[in-house]
């Protein structure tokens, strides 16, 4: 696990390309505290840099060094390959040596026996760049699922790629553009859907794909290797839910032993809920050793899941760690939250995630989690809720509600004005009962602010561009509703928001989180399963969790689900509310130009005078403007 940086200049700009890579590459220190290199070289008009930060987990030598170069290739990499063995036995087939014991090596030979498709021999997560000197061509790739990120800038004759957004602010030519239509997004999704970023000209690679950069023609061609749309379209298993049950654990076993492969100590982040309790039910059943678990706890016993964590880590017999986060801690997160995530993200999970993530590290330097069940196996009320009112009623008393809802203003409706979030509310449904589609209404369902929301509340034009949510059309119909939804999910939320989340909240620590629920052969198989075995009536996770009831009794798990979220419903109103003032003001709002700063203040006072006011909505703003202080200026 590690960070990298790279450009590719084609003006043949007279400065120091060393210092330059070093200084984009110290950027992201944290994310490899153990090691960095960098490289540069010139190949007719174009200057190339790499640069890498090392933490150490797999062959804690010298060894494992990068840029790392074998013959004419040079390879930066971050993530971990875990069957690097297995491919490694076959280039010895071949006739390759090794001089390490890293997966880093296994990459770059691979590529030279097998080419840019070797990659579909890796079980794991990655983003790396890999320089083919002798074709003269820069190969950036990255991971199925996402689980590594990778981002890329192109203009005007620069291309910038690395693990996070800030390193390309240490790039001298790099222009700090605001993109209103992604700001858009952000505040309707409270992430940034791929491709799209913050940034004018700046793009996440996504998942599944590669970034070709031709150096003699300066011609990009990007492409995707790997579609989780390709699996969910295929004829769905003939097998009984016995069966599939059977091999979904066989997988999922196998995923979990690959994910123990290190060199150093792996614990596991448990919260007691089904996804992280199969990890750590099914680890700890086929080892003697203890496991390590980690868990956060809250006073508030509404978003506290620490004892149902404690029940089942006692159950299992696991070296547990449990720790209350104090206000205190909490709120010294805050502040630093820019600097963590580079680009907005309003989830507020990401305050317990960069906690539980500190903790763990203090006593190991990897840990499982256990992103991606709710996606795959169906665990998220949205689902269900999307069926329901879209398939729940007649069409034409949809299609009547929805027309009458368009000649109703909201505002007047009697008590709307006490009601919790009621003309949001109302928009979304009027949209909803419009489409009658499944896909438009978990789309809808996930919305913090409806167009005209957007519209009224930011000064600038924009347009909401094209994302995985506007995919539906790509999901063949061998899927039924359901399966289209999770389809869809895992390629927006789960990525964008949850794995990101993941991914920043530890290596801000220099902390490795790994995804086992996430091995690719876990999703291909559960896309081809029927969505009966998944999700059914108010039955969610049912395979997954008929699994996880082998290693936990049902009563020990039966309990209502909880989100990962921390109480900020009130911090605002009491103890944050100068953080509040200082960065939501008119002085502020007006100089930055960004919002209509009326309705912004409206919505300010309103919730500091006790208000029915969406306390997301209200984060959304206070992330941005915090993270507009530190990034724009």
């Amino acid at each position: 696990m590690c960070g990298i940086s790279g450009f590719v200049d084609f003006k043949r700009t007279d400065y120091d390309a060393d210092e330059i890579i070093g200084r984009m590459t110290d950027t992201i220190a944290y994310r490899g505290p153990d090691d960095s290199g960098i490289f540069t070289s010139r190949f007719g008009d174009a200057t190339v840099g790499f640069g890498h930060r090392r933490l150490s987990i797999l062959d804690l030598s010298p060894l494992g060094h990068q840029p790392y170069h074998f013959e004419d290739l040079t390879l930066i990499y971050n993530g971990e390959v875990y069957n690097f063995k297995e491919v490694r036995e076959k280039l010895i087939a071949k006739g390759y040596k090794f001089a390490s014991n890293s997966d880093t090596e296994v990459i770059i030979k691979a590529y030279q026996a097998f080419g840019i498709r070797c990659i579909d021999q890796f079980i794991g997560m990655f983003a790396f760049a890999l320089l083919d000197k002798g074709k003269q061509k820069i190969f950036l790739v990255r991971d199925r699922a996402g689980v590594k990120p990778l981002y890329y800038y192109m203009h005007q004759d620069l291309i910038l790629f690395g693990s996070e957004l800030k390193i390309f602010t240490a790039h001298p030519a790099f222009k700090k553009t605001l993109n209103y239509n992604s700001l858009g997004l952000y505040f309707q999704y409270s992430y940034i859907p791929a491709p799209h970023t913050i940034y004018e000209n700046a793009h996440k690679l996504e998942p599944g794909h590669i970034l070709e950069i031709d150096l003699a023609t300066k011609a990009t061609n990007k492409y995707a290797y790997w579609n989780v749309y390709d699996f969910y379209n295929k004829p769905k298993l003939n097998i009984s839910y016995q069966e599939a049950e059977q091999e979904l654990e066989a997988i999922l076993k196998s995923a979990l032993q690959y994910r123990l492969v290190s060199d150093v100590p792996v614990g596991v982040f448990l919260s007691g809920g089904y996804d992280s309790t199969a990890v750590a039910g099914i680890l700890q059943k086929n080892q003697t050793q203890k496991l390590r678990t980690f868990t956060i706890g809250f006073d508030d016993k509404k978003f506290d899941e620490a004892p149902h964590a404690r029940r089942v880590a006692n159950y299992l017999g696991t070296d547990h760690t449990e720790y209350y986060c104090t206000h205190k801690e909490a709120f010294d997160i805050i502040p630093s939250l820019p600097d963590i995530y580079d680009e907005p993200l309003g989830d507020n999970s990401i305050i317990p995630t960069t906690l539980v993530s500190q903790v763990a590290a203090r006593h190991v330097k990897v840990a499982l989690s256990a992103d991606g069940g709710d996606e795959i196996f169906g665990g998220y009320s949205k689902y269900r809720m999307a069926l329901r009112l879209t398939q729940g009623m007649y069409s034409w008393l949809m299609t009547t509600m929805s027309k009458g809802m368009s000649i109703v203003n909201p505002k007047f409706i009697p008590g709307s004005s006490r009601a919790f979030n009621f003309q949001t509310r109302f928009a979304k449904m009027k949209l909803i009962w419009a489409s009658q589609d499944p896909l438009t209404a978990m789309k809808v369902i996930s919305q913090f602010n409806t167009d005209q929301e957007l519209t009224q509340r930011l000064k600038h034009p924009f347009k909401l561009e094209y994302s995985a949510f506007d995919s539906d059309e790509e999901i063949g119909d061998t899927n039924d509703l359901t399966n289209k939804m999770l389809a869809m999910d895992f390629k927006t939320f789960l990525v964008d928001n949850n794995l990101t989340k993941v991914d920043r909240a530890t290596m801000s620590v220099s902390f490795e989180g790994r995804e086992p629920l996430l091995d690719h052969r876990i999703t291909e198989f559960a896309a081809q399963l029927p969505s009966a075995y998944k999700l059914k009536d108010k039955n969610t996770k049912i395979i997954l969790k008929n699994i996880v009831h082998k290693y936990v009794p049902a009563e020990i798990m039966d309990r209502p689900k909880m989100g990962f979220v921390v109480p900020i419903m009130g911090w605002f109103r009491n103890e944050l509310k100068s953080l509040v003032i200082d960065n939501i003001n008119e002085d502020v709002l007006n100089r930055n130009d960004i919002f209509n700063t009326k309705d912004v203040i409206d919505m300010r006072d309103r919730y500091l005078n006790g208000q029915p006011v969406n306390i997301q909505k209200l984060w959304h703003v206070l992330l941005f403007q915090m993270w507009h202080k530190r990034w724009i200026g």
